[in-house]
């Protein structure tokens, strides 16, 4: 199989489905696979010298010649929204041109970031007859609007619902994250034929339980192994996490000393939040910036109790995929988070964890402060082998494509005859 796939982002920029993307590229070409990519110049968390590397570079084959890499320039990203969708626009104008040209493929993949990206997807498809696969990492507009960027019925929620409904009808398989992502789907008319769930996945060989007397972090961070108990929080400081609720949790638990509250942060919020421990003089709270990803077997063993927050409402538009590198570490697991999401019928059903009101810092720190005195075990491990380690994921992607190839000629003999 030969697949055209088209990239918003490639190595060596960063973004939360990069290590995704190279399991996939791994798994698809150790296969036998084959890989045409289409993306633009990397512009996005690099320095200069790579930039000027890579300004010169239009083609690779990578991965032992089997994926083949197109790139285009395009301008580097900025913060505004102007800006940013001026540049979703040339990328895809640009990304059309060059894929059209790429010849003898048998299947197109997009994923949705930017998300217009799944609309020249859909009439590369038309173009050149062969199925398209989309994968759904975020539902635009819905996304805009719980950020509070939008609003219902706007002029930019109008157009992005335009090229939502256009990127469905289109897409021979959906690939979402989660069964809300699946109920979101259906409830926009789209047909429960196309869409199949797979959970974003971590690699259950290397996320591994971390002892004590190992993790580095207790060093690092001049924590007490045999007293501290650690609540810890790894991940982005945005609008949509809340994280304030944590800080507030902390002042509540300021009597306990063994309760150490360990964030790993980063994103839009972090000064603030930096600034808000301050006021609140915290001498429970240890604030750092986020580590590099080889950490993460030690920052999600530390924590006795591992964080996860969103604000109300958010819940059921995102499924964290954090949550599996927690399992993956056999850590419990508080959600302040929507009760009734998917997130919290996960943690309940797998016994890895549990989900309190959000936003709510007294349910918050009445949860940590019962797991500090009951101390309940975790079977999350167990459940992401079954449900989200590395290889299950890669292969029911495979097996999506597959599927969409087997539909595709029948499909297309029907749209002849019409």
């Amino acid at each position: 199989m030969k697949i055209l796939l088209l990239d918003g982002y490639f190595e060596p920029e960063s973004t939360s489905f990069t290590h995704l993307e190279t399991d996939l590229l791994q798994g698809f070409t150790a296969a036998g696979h084959e890989i045409y990519v289409v993306c633009p110049t990397p512009t996005r968390g690099i320095d200069r010298e790579t930039a000027d590397k890579y300004r010169k570079i239009k083609k690779e084959d990578l991965y032992d010649g089997k994926v083949h890499v197109r790139r285009f320039w395009a301008p580097q990203e900025k913060k505004n929204p102007i800006v940013r969708a001026f540049r979703y626009f040339w990328c895809n104008f640009r990304e059309y041109a060059v894929a059209k040209k790429i010849k003898n493929v048998d299947l197109i993949f997009a994923d949705s970031t930017p998300p217009t990206q799944g609309f020249v997807a859909a009439k590369l498809k038309k173009r050149k007859k062969i199925p398209f696969v989309y994968g759904l990492q975020d539902i635009f507009p819905d996304s805009l609007v719980n950020a509070g960027l939008s609003k219902e019925g706007s002029l930019l929620w109008k157009i992005g619902r335009k090229i939502e409904n256009y990127t469905y009808r289109n897409a021979d398989k959906i690939i979402v994250i989660s069964e809300d992502f699946r109920k979101n789907l259906l409830a926009k008319g789209v047909a429960p034929e196309k869409i199949e769930v797979i959970y974003n996945w971590v690699d259950s060989k290397r996320v591994l339980p971390v002892a004590k007397d190992r993790n580095r972090l207790y060093d690092r961070l001049s924590l007490d192994r045999q007293k501290d108990f650690v609540v810890v929080y790894a991940g982005n400081f945005g609008r949509a996490q809340g994280v304030d609720v944590i800080f507030d949790a902390a002042k509540l638990l300021t009597a306990y000393p063994d309760i150490k509250f360990v964030l790993f942060g980063g994103g839009s919020e972090y000064e603030k939040m930096d600034a808000y421990r301050h006021e609140l003089m915290l001498n429970n709270l240890i604030l750092q910036p986020l580590l590099s990803s080889e950490w993460v077997p030690e920052v999600y063993s530390l924590g006795a109790v591992n964080l996860i927050t969103c604000k109300r409402g958010f819940g059921n538009c995102a499924f964290p995929s954090k949550t599996w590198s927690i399992m993956a570490c056999n850590s419990y697991i508080i959600a302040s988070y929507d009760t009734d999401s998917e997130l919290a019928s996960v943690l309940k059903g797998a016994h890895a964890g549990e989900a309190v009101e959000p936003e709510d810092p007294q349910q918050l720190a009445d949860a940590v402060l019962r797991i500090w005195r009951e101390k309940p075990s975790s079977d999350g491990r167990a459940f992401l082998l079954q449900h989200a380690d590395r290889s299950y994921s890669v292969g029911r992607y495979m097996e999506v494509c597959t599927k969409a190839l087997r539909v595709e000629p029948e499909r297309i003999a029907e749209e002849v005859l019409m």
